[in-house]
């Protein structure tokens, strides 16, 4: 079951320092406010069009780093990890491209601002970005994707960062009109790259190691 957040139309926090007391705080669905904002800006290109942005962007910048957050609610007694989804289609993890000399931190934060937030200008500091939970890696411009670099690459284009960001017990979450926010059982995402790609597929995997204590409503 997928549960529809923003559409387009028209406690105590758990520790995880130092390998000991895994435990995720998880709050429900309930908890949370959703609203809607102005559309964003989206790039309408081929496939074509984004490897020559990706070559050129890499003769410029060098390597492109992504951060994207794992944001998890309770829904029916079962985790669910929160999805933008885009054209109807594509189902992307919360979170995008770091500017030149951007920390991962800030750089996640302002994407969760203009994604998610009522004012994307903010400085983000509401959002807790935890632990990098994983990281994927592009050795070319092709879609090919790896939980690993591979040995024989020594210049990668692309690698993306999974972060745990944690909620608080309620928040606002306000999407751009053009984008929906969905809660997708962790059940319905593990192994199922067809429909969600490997590295959202993969969550469940990374969340494998915490304990989720679901804090009532």
């Amino acid at each position: 079951m997928n549960s529809e957040l923003g559409s387009s139309a028209d406690g105590d926090q758990g520790s995880d320092s130092g390998g000991s007391g895994r435990v995720l705080d998880i709050y429900p669905l309930s908890c949370y406010y959703f609203g809607s904002k102005d559309p964003i800006l989206l790039k309408d290109e081929t496939l074509a069009d984004r490897i020559l942005r990706m070559k050129s962007n890499y003769a410029r910048y060098g390597l492109r780093t992504c951060v994207v957050a794992v944001i998890l609610v309770e829904l029916f007694k079962h985790p669910h990890l929160l999805l933008l989804q885009v054209k109807n289609s594509i189902y992307k993890l919360p979170g995008g491209r770091l500017r030149p000399g951007e920390s991962e931190i800030d750089g996640l934060k302002r994407k969760l601002s203009r994604n998610l937030s009522v004012n994307e200008d903010v400085d983000g500091s509401d959002w807790e970005v935890g632990e990098c939970l994983g990281m994927w890696w592009k050795p070319d411009f092709e879609t090919l994707l790896y939980p690993y670099l591979p040995p024989n690459v020594k210049k990668p284009k692309e690698c993306t960062k999974l972060f745990l960001v944690r909620l608080p017990p309620s928040r606002k979450f306000i999407v751009p009109k053009n984008l929906k926010l969905l809660a997708i059982p962790l059940c319905q995402l593990y192994e199922n790259d067809k429909t969600y790609g490997p590295i959202i597929a993969g969550v469940p995997q990374l969340l494998s190691k915490f304990s989720f204590n679901v804090i009532d409503s």
